[in-house]
């Protein structure tokens, strides 16, 4: 079935005490399960942004948005049902265990595999020893591990990852890209990433630059 995304003439800007700060207009892309796209470009050119905006976290100020799931046009809210996200930060619960964590977004669905699907993730992303700790008992890049196999724990059909590495070492970076992709592959979702990364952005299909408002394949 048909999963994928399309951003038609998208603009967006955003307002200060004393002006107006027009981050892009005009930017058309399509974005399609089964295969990975970096967005790089400069700070302040609005990649965070135009990742909300396709990830359905936010409405951009002009132009249209379309969210295809299974061949049919849903809404925002099932968009993000249907995503899995990967920060900078690693947004892990600190008062759960690392299966705790990766079980959790299962658990909110109702799903009573939760714990046993955590730990397939857990061995599959190379913790399973590490199931019972806490994240302060955890390094950053095993942190980001489970960060990232959390995003792909609920099997979601695109994955939306702003500065992943961005925290981490170059050889844990390379480690924890390595992962990403090789989930991407193996789940066949859509994965989206912005990053400052020149190594990271050349493992994707596609890169493009955001830069000077505009959208354009980088070199």
């Amino acid at each position: 079935m048909q999963n994928m995304i399309e951003l038609q003439a998208i603009s967006h800007h955003f307002d200060t005490a004393s002006e107006r700060i027009e981050l892009f207009h005009g930017l058309s892309c399509t974005i399609r399960a089964g295969e990975t796209l970096a967005i790089v470009g400069p700070s302040g050119a609005g990649k965070s942004s135009l990742l909300s905006i396709a990830a359905g976290l936010e409405v951009p100020s002009g132009g249209t948005v379309r969210f295809i799931i299974d061949g049919a046009e849903v809404d925002a809210l099932t968009m993000r049902a249907n995503s899995g996200f990967i920060f900078q930060q690693f947004h892990l619960m600190p008062e759960l265990d690392a299966i705790g964590n990766l079980a959790l977004p299962l658990r909110l669905k109702g799903n009573r595999d939760a714990f046993d699907i955590a730990a397939r993730w857990l061995d599959k992303v190379g913790l399973r020893d590490r199931a019972r700790h806490r994240p302060h008992q955890l390094s950053g890049g095993e942190q980001q591990r489970i960060a990232v196999a959390r995003a792909f724990v609920t099997a979601p059909r695109f994955i939306f990852a702003d500065e992943p590495t961005g925290n981490l070492d170059i050889h844990t970076s390379d480690s924890v890209a390595g992962l990403m992709f090789d989930c991407a592959r193996e789940t066949g979702c859509g994965l989206v990433i912005v990053t400052h990364s020149e190594a990271l952005a050349a493992r994707a299909d596609t890169s493009l630059l955001l830069a000077a408002g505009k959208l354009e394949l980088a070199e």
